[in-house]
Order: C-alpha cells, then structure tokens, then sequence
C-alpha cells in the first residue's frame, strides 16, 4: 500500500536527503556558472544555505514534530544563507515551512498550499524578480503541484514524482528564458541545485538508502571577520602558558639543558630557560603542561608551578571588552563593510569603517555573518556596503532580523561603489538623507575587473578561450585579450565619457607594484582629461578593479 500522508519523521529524513543531494553536486552546480570566471559558487551557496539548516534537523533526532522541524528548516537556512541562491533557497523553505508547521501530517493539498506559499515568499524576498532562474522553476513546482490537485490525485509518489519531472522541464527550458544560458550552453545553476533538492527528498520518500550523516560546520568560511578576535584567537596555537622552577637534583650540564630546550620545541613555544646555580628558570606555551613537568621531574623537585590558560583568558578579554562597549553609549551612525584584500580593508577603515567582513567573489558571508559583524557595532543606526550583487539579499535578510538596530543595507554592487558611499556619507544629515544620497551617488560609479577566464565560451558574442584575460563590467564583458594591461585599457576606454573626471584603480595579490605603476601609467597618457588615481587593494582573483566616475 502506497503512503499517502507525510509525518515529521519522514519529512526529517526527506529533508537531510535532499540537503546531502545538493551537497554531492554543489562542484558540477558550481561549473554551470554563465561567466566562466573562477567564482562560479552557486552550489556552495546553495549547499552551505541547506547544511546550516541540515545540521539544525539532524540535532532534534527521530522524535522531533512538524513544528520543531519547521523552525530549525526556517531559522537554519535564514541564517545560513549565503549568495542570491541561497538567500532565494531560505525564502522558499521559510513559506514552505510557514504552511506546513502546524500540521500533523503533510497530505497532497497541504503540500499544494505549502509550494504555493514557497514561491510567494520567495518572489516577495527579491526586489527584481528574473525569469529562467530558480524561481521560475520553482513557480513551475507550484504550479504543477496545483494541477495535480485539481485533477484529484490521491497517491503521494505520483505527486511528488510528477511534481520533480516538471521541474526538470523547467529547468530545461531556462536557456530559452535567458539568451545569456543559451549561449553559454547551461541551464541556470540555482533552478539546478533546486531540482537536486528535490530529488533527493523523493529517494528518501522511496526508502532508498541514504547516508543522512550531515557534517559538523566546517572553518571554511566566505572571509567572515576582519582582524578580528577569531583570528586572534586562532593565532594561539599552545594554550597553556606553563611556568616553575626546578630545584636541581642531578647534573645539568649544557647538553642535559640543550636535551630539554629541544623537548620543550618539541610541544610548545615560547620558551625561556635559564639556569641559576642549582635552579632552572622555566616558561614554555604547550597544550600538555603535564607533560613539560613530568621531563622536568626528571631534573629535579618543582615549585612555584603556575600555569594559565590563554584561551581562557582572551575569552574573558573579549567578554569583558564586549560588556565594555555595550557599556558606553552608542553612536548615532556605524559602518560595516564587504571586502576581500588587505589593502581595500585598509583603505575603508580609514574612511570610517567600524568593521570588515572579508568575503566578496567566491566567499560570499551568509546572514549569521552579517548579523554577527552588526552585534560587534556599537551604534544606534548602521550603514553597510556588500560591495557584490551576490551579497545584497543575504544583507536585505540580516536587515529584517535585526530588531535592536537600524540596519540600512546600501546596494554597492562593487567595491569601487562602496568607497564612493562611505565617501559621501555626511554625519550632519539624517540616516534616510545618507542612505537617499549614497544610493544616488553609486549610480554614477561604473566598474571593470580583470579577471581569467576559467574556460572556453562565448558571450556578448566573445570568443573567450580558457586561460584569456576578462574586463567584466556592470552589465557584462568589456574586453578579452592574452595580456592583462591590455584588456584592463580596454576595459577603461569602454567606460570613459566625455564627462568622464577621475580613474580609481585597485591593484591585486598577484600584481606587482611596478606593474601596476606602468599601467597607471598607460592609463594617464591615454586619458590626459581625467585624474588617475592608483592604489593597493591586495584583492585576490581579480588583478585590477578600476573604477570611473
């Protein structure tokens, strides 16, 4: 007899199948990236979106009902979500869940609402929507879903089946929806991870075996912090500062004591060792105090034993810093900012800038992310600048979590358009005038990137082969070539106007100084009518960013 009815427990092992399906093709998902630059990181959005969300189901165990499941699915993947796909993949759990959390079961019409409810939220999250996206296809979903309904099927595998067959179809037909899918011969990446989704969740529906074990939370992140206490913390490689004295009983001659200063490298550091007629002065950072003692034991009795746990204490540091700042009044306007580069962060801080969350093309920061760096401002109101269209709706999500603070999301698409915000912030005007007058002027800041191309296609009727240099612009590819000067000057020529006056240029990780002084260089004698500006970003994949205004 066929199952009719969905319960909490089937629907808990339904969900982690679909989040281990789209985890076991996030790298092919990934590859169906338009643009063939190295950031194609659709299925990592998607898979890093669905595990936040996965790790929160697998830790209520068997005995969870619908309304805990629904929770954790909706909370886990709010928080988690990273990139537009993500972002889109939680608005669709959220509806989806908000239908279903007060049910006992899922039948066909409760799914039917419940798919429709999905899309709604989905589409309401987005301010843009774009056909031949995963949103098309989950609409296609929805709609299916309500077919079968009105036609009065009653057998749940059939439902669910008919319903994944037509979200293959929709997705087959995304090229036709998008000529950019077509021409680069892929079908979109987020409807993808979507079906994978689907899919997975009907293995598990019929009873195929599947592994369920979702991963711990990996360090891997999108450049979340800035110098930050995490990597503070993460500098303290031995925790223990472990300090006595040895009262010799035995000979310690220079190679007893060089035998004992190797021992001492050997499980720590920082280690200080002098000898003082018939003491041994010891200070050594270990994460085995025990074991320092014991070869000292060897030497002699011990006193003065002192041992502290520096993680420990930089815990309550920090703690202790935190109750501080909440301490002290908050400031009327704080600033937190989305960069990747040592020298782009440099470059915010000194405009005011209280906090860098480092991520930007290929380490998008999820909602938890973003919502961490805004506890860490002290501030009654607070601008931030995602600086990556990949990053807008995981702001706009943090935006409506934060209940304590205004969070006034400032859609800088590049970086070269969050300096130009931060820039023309002015602390006499109201926090609505700001953000009216940055969002004004970012409209007048156009950006290129160099970047390599990661294999062969053609857009924008460009023959790009893998390995080819890329200028990519606001609204597509300004220039392909073999050399990186070349298509950077391409790429500025495309953007230069007659009312052109000032050239901004941000050099990479993998560009030296010299060069970039030969291409500003280049870049002046071209453009004799415009200031050029050239400074250090440090930005990896992406050999310039150039900006004119």
């Amino acid at each position: 007899m066929s199952l009719q009815e969905i319960d909490a427990k089937m629907f808990s092992k339904m969900f982690l199948a679909a989040a281990k399906s789209l985890e076991n093709k996030k790298e092919w998902i990934n590859e169906l990236n338009v643009f063939p630059v190295p950031d194609g990181d659709t299925g990592t959005n998607m898979t890093m979106t669905i595990m936040s969300a996965a790790r929160e189901v697998s830790a209520l165990g068997d005995s969870a009902d619908m309304e805990s499941l629904c929770k954790a699915i909706s909370s886990g993947s709010l928080r988690g979500a990273r990139g537009n796909s993500g972002v889109i993949l939680s608005q669709l759990f959220r509806g989806f869940t908000k239908r279903i959390k007060t049910e006992k079961v899922m039948t066909i019409p409760v799914l039917t609402e419940a798919f429709d409810k999905a899309v709604e939220t989905a589409y309401k999250a987005v301010m843009k929507p774009k056909e031949g996206t995963i949103l098309t296809v989950a609409r296609g979903v929805a709609d299916k879903a309500k077919e079968l309904a009105a036609e009065g099927c009653e057998d749940m595998e059939t439902f669910i089946s008919s319903v994944l067959e037509q979200a293959r179809y929709v997705l087959s037909q995304t090229p036709e929806m998008l000529p950019v899918l077509k021409q680069a011969g892929v079908v979109d990446s987020g409807g993808q991870g979507l079906v994978e989704v689907l899919s997975g969740a009907l293995d598990a529906f019929l009873g195929k075996e599947i592994d369920l074990t979702v991963p711990e939370a990996s360090n891997e992140r999108a450049g979340r912090g800035s110098a930050s206490e995490a990597k503070e913390e993460a500098e303290i490689r031995f925790g223990y500062c472990t300090e006595f004295i040895i009262m010799l009983s035995r000979n310690f001659n220079i190679k007893a004591e060089m035998d004992f200063k190797a021992y001492l490298e050997s499980i720590g550091d920082s280690i200080v060792c002098v000898t003082d007629d018939d003491v041994v002065k010891v200070h050594v950072h270990t994460n085995d105090p025990g074991l320092a003692i014991q070869k000292a034991l060897k030497y002699g009795a011990l006193s003065n034993i002192k041992i502290d746990n520096m993680r420990l204490e930089h815990q309550e540091k920090l703690f202790q810093e935190k109750q501080e700042q909440k301490a002290e009044p908050p400031k009327d306007y704080g600033f937190i900012a989305v960069s990747a580069g040592d020298g782009l962060g440099e470059i915010f801080k000194s405009l005011g800038v209280d906090y860098i969350i480092e991520g930007g093309q290929t380490m998008n920061p999820s909602t938890a992310d973003i919502l961490s760096a805004v506890d860490k401002v002290n501030a009654k109101t607070i601008f931030i600048l995602p600086n990556n269209k990949n990053i807008i709706l995981a702001a706009n999500q943090a935006a409506e979590l934060t209940t304590d603070k205004d969070l006034l999301v400032i859609p800088s698409k590049t970086i070269p358009q969050g300096i130009t915000a931060i820039i023309n912030f002015m602390p006499e005007l109201s926090a609505d005038e700001n953000e009216e007058n940055m969002i004004r002027e970012i409209a007048n800041v156009h950006t290129a990137q160099v970047t390599y191309a990661v294999r062969d296609t053609v857009i924008d009727d460009k023959e790009i082969k893998k390995g080819d240099y890329m200028g990519l612009g606001d609204q597509g590819i300004l220039s392909v070539g073999t050399s990186v000067n070349e298509v950077a000057k391409a790429a500025v020529a495309e953007m230069v106007t007659e009312e052109s006056e000032l050239i901004s240029i941000y050099y990479g990780s993998d560009v030296t100084e010299e060069d970039a002084e030969a291409f500003r260089s280049q870049v002046e004698e071209a453009n004799a009518s415009c200031d050029v500006e050239l400074q250090y970003g440090g930005q990896p994949i992406y050999y310039y960013v150039m900006s004119v205004e």
